[in-house]
């Protein structure tokens, strides 16, 4: 059997923690896309861990593999892999032969040309890990492949060819002295020890196989996605887009396997139940701005709102896992979410951080849009249309704080009544069953409705 986790918003819903969750009857975890910007953490008896790129179940023992849609950054990987080690985790971490490289030079030309597009307040806010100059790279066909890094003849020979066209656009175009990271003799021998490695420790898989095979041996996998709908470069708001499909859709292209196998499991849509972002582009329930993220930022929303946002993110911890920065925060959004659902094709849905909005009088979600005087469901087509959104908010009781263990071992009805009926509308909106609701970060603080595996 298969299950299919995927982010909702715009990232940073806590999809580790219900791999976490359910992932205790999987077999493997396969990452479909992205590379190690896509931070998440896992909490495994107490131990909090931070990780970028390494797949959520690491941590418990199962088999992860990044799969052909993931960039992978060797030398991330390896850091990660030996600090787990470390701290006395082995884990199995198999990499697609397909899956492309990250160099030096790819994160290098990222902070260039966000660089330069700050000047102009064009600045995606990207994670300057080289994510974006990868894929431009693989659909350019001048990318390199992890199986490129066994074979030290094609290696040399890919490096010599792209290698001079990257150091002449830092130079030439935009004007800037590199250094040993477009170096193609030193990129050579440190990335020709990592294939020696991927080889030697039996890492390299065909993933489309390697997959295949563990279902049709009656294996469970789960497919985990990284950040999140709205930053899917197909369907989010572009181009304040990641360079992949975090959708349900790429979980097809990212493993080598077909549709029915994603669409004949369980897909379930990770949310949030209030909004967060890392990076620029319109967000319609912003409470309030952070300067050098929010478009058009001149300081303070309010008082009072400036308050709610700061006592949101304070209460949710909303700072970048991989970058640290602050996160924009705002009230639920349920056209993005008819939006994810539709792109994806929910199953069923899991709730983080309800324990997170405990304490306020009231709450507020933004329920539609109205956009040149017509209400809108879901959101619309363009990223400038969206700026244009104001959003029209439907407000519900709060509910205080609670012992939220005791609640989650007692089940939904131990929920406070007003978190049960802002939960129920969003199940209602989105037709989509609600499997687990998250009340605190560990594994044991989620009541859960439904197993998927079970």
């Amino acid at each position: 059997m298969t299950v299919t986790i995927v982010g909702a918003q715009l990232g940073d819903e806590g999809k580790g923690g219900i791999v976490d969750l359910f992932g205790e009857p999987a077999d493997v975890v396969a990452r479909y896309q992205g590379g190690d910007n896509a931070g998440h953490t896992v909490v495994h008896e107490g131990v909090e861990y931070k990780l970028s790129l390494v797949p959520s179940g690491a941590v418990r023992g199962k088999i992860g593999v990044l799969g052909n849609g993931c960039v992978v950054n060797p030398r991330t990987l390896f850091d990660e892999l030996d600090t787990l080690a470390d701290r006395d985790l082995d884990p199995d971490v198999r990499v697609a032969r397909r899956a492309h490289v990250i160099f030096p030079y790819h994160r290098v030309l990222d902070g260039i040309e966000e660089d330069v597009k700050s000047e102009t307040d064009d600045e995606v806010g990207t994670t300057g890990r080289g994510i974006g100059p990868t894929y431009e790279d693989k659909a350019g066909r001048r990318g390199l492949r992890i199986g490129d890094l066994t074979d030290e003849d094609v290696l040399r020979r890919k490096l010599e060819y792209v290698v001079p066209q990257k150091r002449a656009l830092a130079e030439d175009v935009y004007g800037v002295d590199v250094g040993e990271e477009f170096d193609i003799d030193a990129l050579f021998e440190e990335y020709r020890e990592y294939g020696e490695r991927l080889a030697d420790e039996d890492m390299l898989v065909n993933a489309g196989d390697f997959l295949a095979e563990r279902l049709d041996a009656g294996d469970n996998v789960i497919f985990e996605g990284a950040q999140g709908t709205l930053i899917d470069i197909d369907h989010g708001n572009y181009p304040y887009v990641t360079s992949s499909n975090p959708t349900a859709g790429g979980a097809a292209t990212g493993t080598g396997l077909g549709p029915d196998v994603i669409g004949g499991g369980e897909i379930i849509g990770i949310v949030k139940a209030y909004l967060s972002r890392v990076g620029s582009g319109p967000m319609p329930t912003e409470l309030a701005g952070v300067e050098g993220d929010t478009p058009g930022y001149e300081g303070n929303a309010g008082e009072r709102e400036e308050a709610l946002a700061t006592e949101i993110r304070e209460a949710g911890g909303e700072y970048g896992t991989v970058t640290g920065r602050p996160r924009r925060v705002g009230w639920l959004d349920m056209p993005i979410l008819r939006h994810a659902t539709r792109a994806s094709g929910f199953s069923g849905l899991a709730v983080n951080h309800i324990d997170t909005l405990a304490g306020f009088d009231e709450l507020k979600i933004g329920h539609s849009y109205t956009l040149d005087g017509e209400e809108l469901l879901t959101i619309p087509a363009t990223t400038e249309e969206w700026g244009h959104c104001e959003p029209n908010l439907r407000t519900f009781e709060g509910w205080d704080d609670a012992d939220w263990e005791a609640v989650a071992a007692d089940g939904y009805d131990a929920l406070p009544a007003n978190a049960q009926t802002y939960l129920d509308y969003i199940s209602d909106e989105l037709d989509t069953p609600i499997y687990a609701v998250g009340v605190g970060p560990g594994r044991e603080q989620s009541v859960v409705r439904e197993r998927p595996f079970e």
